[in-house]
């Protein structure tokens, strides 16, 4: 290789720089003007983050471009954010950005090693009456305490797939921490989901609101419901499972791009090949397992106290404690 073609592949290397740090906003990518652009925003991929951790055929589809245009795309903006191999100090600062809210419970917020955490997916499952709605109508409420409180001072996003939100529980649990009730459900948004598909559209369109109104928390209460309810029957197991495995991947990513928390609540079902010690399987097998960060299970006991069971983490061992949930709220 002579000078000449050094020169060359020198400059195209720095041109390929200087492209890359132009782009900015999605009008910036390549094969994307303004007709694309706006087609892709109304779709809800507005900035570089959802261009770059899109599927190639949904970007070609929105955008009614090709899937090669689609594809360099995704490229160029997965380079513009540096969504490379990154060291390990790079993960591990994104790491010490993580928040935690408070339960209400000591106990419980030791168990999960100091409360429900953003960037992660919080999973509880139990039978009926366990405590797992009242643990997210409390999450509603603590989500707006200051940090130094044990909240985020931020607002939370309800997905209700049961028709079981009450807002007078709300205001019960707002009371007894000093809020005013009408401010505490201001800052609550809610959205009822009536079949799996709109649960569904309801997560993917949460991201137009999490900047918007300073989400710090979104709740599905509860995942699996609707689900069950659409997909009956062996021969639709596959598709359930299908779809269900897409809707974590979507609630992950809330997680990742906006540093947020997620809480989901699942049902739950007897096993009859389990002879021996306690049946109850959470719906949804490996896919909800797999993806969900931490997995607790929610067991009534005597009166107001709840067992909690610490079934799954990354990093935090398995264990129990035991909660009550009071007129007031979630407490010791």
């Amino acid at each position: 290789m002579d000078e000449n073609e050094i020169k060359e592949l020198d400059e195209e290397v720095h041109e390929k720089k200087a492209e890359k740090n132009k782009i900015k906003r999605i009008e910036d990518l390549p094969g994307i003007g303004p007709t694309t652009a706006a087609k892709l925003k109304d779709g809800g991929y507005d900035t570089l983050e959802s261009i770059a951790t899109a599927m190639t055929g949904e970007l070609s589809d929105i955008g009614g471009i090709g899937a090669s245009t689609a594809l360099k795309a995704i490229n160029a903006a997965r380079e513009a954010l540096k969504m490379g191999y990154l060291p390990a100090t790079e993960i591990y600062k994104k790491r010490l950005q993580i928040g935690k809210i408070t339960t209400g419970s000591k106990e419980l917020d030791a168990l999960l090693g100091g409360g429900v955490e953003t960037q992660g997916i919080t999973e509880t499952y139990g039978k009926f009456g366990s405590g797992k709605s009242q643990l997210a109508f409390q999450l509603c409420v603590n989500v707006q305490l200051p940090v130094e409180e044990g909240g985020l001072d931020g607002n939370a996003l309800f997905v209700d797939t049961e028709g079981t939100f009450r807002p007078e529980r709300i205001i019960q649990m707002a009371k007894a921490k000093g809020f005013e009730e009408n401010e505490v459900l201001e800052r609550i948004q809610i959205a009822r989901a009536y079949n799996s598909d709109h649960q569904m559209l309801l997560i993917e369109k949460a991201e137009d609101m999490i900047s918007e109104k300073n989400i710090k928390i979104v709740i599905v209460d509860s995942l699996t419901s609707a689900f069950r309810n659409d997909y009956a029957g062996r021969g639709t197991l596959a598709a359930r499972q299908q779809k269900l495995n897409k809707h974590m991947h979507d609630l992950q990513k809330l997680a990742d791009m906006h540093n947020i928390a997620i809480f989901v609540t699942n049902q739950v079902m007897d096993r009859p090949d389990i002879l021996f010690g306690d049946p109850t399987a959470p719906i949804g097998g490996n896919v909800i397992a797999h993806q969900s960060t931490y997995r607790i299970y929610l067991r009534k006991s005597k009166g107001e106290k709840r067992i909690a069971k610490l079934v799954d983490s990354p990093s935090l061992p398995d264990g129990e404690c035991i909660f009550k949930v009071t007129e007031e709220g979630i407490r010791d």
